[in-house]
């Protein structure tokens, strides 16, 4: 469904519980305060979209201001694509080799602006998508276990015409980035995993390390029933503005940026569908399908793999993503970044992006 619409609020998944309230569609109705058509060139057999969005009382609502748009203008083109049983949006730069970069919580395809035009000016073709339920794609009922998530991304890989992709992920989209690399393994041709743990090692940290649980906190706190996605859309969802404060290292991400992923977390639904991975991450974990997955992921990674963690991270500890390399049977390099906290993307850009361009580079055949 195009964002221009109003679209059908979410309703919980099976791994949700009663996470529904009711009244819940005036609440999202008050998280959105205007969703205005954002001009976009559809090239063929892409369906119409976009989203702008201004909240009262944001910077850019002004009289005579720009709405924010998901649809962020730049060197890049904006489309949707069809995969898996959803439309996903994509932003696109550039041609050769594919890179597919997967955004992380509380980020949208945004995230990888520095990464996309260097990766572009490379000669690769960067795309970087919106995940299912946030930004410019679909906001489904169900879907958000990683299984279903992962054949999203390997989904808009072949829908983007591609045998294989170099595949790159931050946070849970990193953990996607893993995930998949076990169940397409002929469709990722490198790996990078940015601020993610090895699906089993983070498991194994929720249950026994008490630090990682605490750096857990906010996971803990969308297990609740409606709370979360009330509370992160108040006060023009000003806690999400905190996360990203308190989840940086010295270098803070730019007040641009900010604003952007507080307004995404309010278009309506987002904030629901944005959690749902997290509450299946945990509710599962003594379920059958949880203990299934994590038998799965012990099939050895055949794709080369890149693992970068920064050092100050205080989400996803530099313990817990330490060992990721004995699941890759390919070549495995590590790398810790001193100084910086969960967002190596942004707070160090030509770092992160001259390891990124290194390790594609190496690894094009």
């Amino acid at each position: 469904m195009p964002l221009d619409q109003k679209p059908v609020p979410a309703q919980p998944s099976a791994d949700s519980g009663p996470d529904r309230e009711p009244g819940r569609e005036a609440t999202d109705r008050a998280a959105d305060h205007a969703v205005d058509e954002v001009a976009a060139e559809p090239s063929a057999g892409a369906v119409d979209g976009g989203a702008g969005v201004a909240p009262a009382g944001s910077a850019g609502a002004g009289a005579g201001a720009e709405a924010w748009s998901i649809r962020q203008s730049g060197p890049w083109t904006h489309r949707d694509l069809a995969a898996n049983g959803a439309r996903f949006h994509i932003a696109e730069l550039g041609a050769g080799p594919l890179v597919l970069l997967v955004h992380g919580w509380p980020e949208y395809w945004w995230a990888w602006r520095h990464q996309m035009t260097a990766l572009a000016e490379a000669g690769y073709r960067a795309v970087a998508l919106d995940v299912r339920g946030i930004g410019g794609s679909d906001r489904t009922p169900r879907g958000y276990d990683p299984g279903n998530l992962a054949l999203d991304v390997t989904g808009v890989i072949r829908s983007l015409g591609e045998r294989r992709a170099h595949l790159v992920g931050h946070a849970s989209g990193g953990t996607l980035a893993w995930v998949a690399a076990v169940m397409r393994p002929s469709v990722i041709q490198s790996l990078t995993v940015v601020s993610a743990a090895h699906p089993r090692d983070l498991r194994r940290a929720l249950l026994t390390d008490r630090r990682q649980m605490a750096a857990f906190e906010h996971v803990l706190g969308f297990q609740r029933p409606w709370i979360p996605e009330r509370r992160l859309v108040a006060d023009d969802a000003a806690v999400v503005g905190r996360y990203l404060d308190a989840w940086t290292g010295p270098k803070k991400l730019d007040e641009a940026a900010v604003h952007a992923y507080r307004q995404a977390i309010q278009i309506p639904s987002t904030a629901h569908c944005s959690i749902e991975p997290y509450r299946w991450l945990l509710r599962s974990m003594a379920r059958p399908d949880g203990i299934q997955f994590a038998r799965r992921m012990k099939k050895p990674i055949t794709a080369p793999t890149l693992h970068v963690q920064g050092a100050a991270d205080p989400v996803l500890l530099s313990h817990t993503a330490l060992g990721g390399g004995e699941y890759v049977s390919a070549p495995y390099r590590w790398r810790l970044l001193p100084g910086v906290g969960h967002f190596p993307h942004e707070e160090a850009p030509e770092r992160f992006t001259a390891e990124l361009l290194d390790w594609v580079g190496q690894h094009k055949e």
